[in-house]
């Protein structure tokens, strides 16, 4: 089993923006909000510490009684399109989520994202 060294991991994360100091508010609505693949998706949770608003969860182990190990998911109403958790996974995982429309994901899924977060 090899070892990473930092030098390579560096690498690997050079093309993912860094995650903000401080992101407490959602200042617009977004064009475009990430979605998860869940065939794809292997529940490896990688992208999780990634997201600046913490709007990536693991899906309840419930309703996925085929799999071992559950897809996460995207809160799409928090989602503020930042595009971080498709570059992580891209990166170091399984290619799992990708960027949609706003309006392609509110008319599929029957929701509205609103322009601040729902606690605003």
């Amino acid at each position: 089993m090899g070892v990473y060294n930092s030098k390579k991991i560096k690498g690997l994360l050079s093309d993912i923006p860094d995650i903000p100091e401080k992101h407490t508010r959602k200042k617009k609505r977004p064009k475009q909000v990430a979605e998860v693949s869940e065939p794809n998706c292997t529940g490896c949770e990688v992208c999780i510490p990634f997201c600046p608003v913490d709007c990536i969860e693991i899906e309840p182990a419930e309703n996925w009684p085929d799999r071992t190990i559950p897809p996460v998911r995207i809160l799409y109403d928090e989602c503020i399109g930042c595009v971080i958790c498709v570059r992580v996974c891209e990166k170091l995982a399984w290619d799992a989520i990708v960027m949609r429309p706003t309006e392609e994901i509110e008319a599929d899924y029957e929701i509205t994202i609103h322009e601040t977060f729902p606690a605003d």
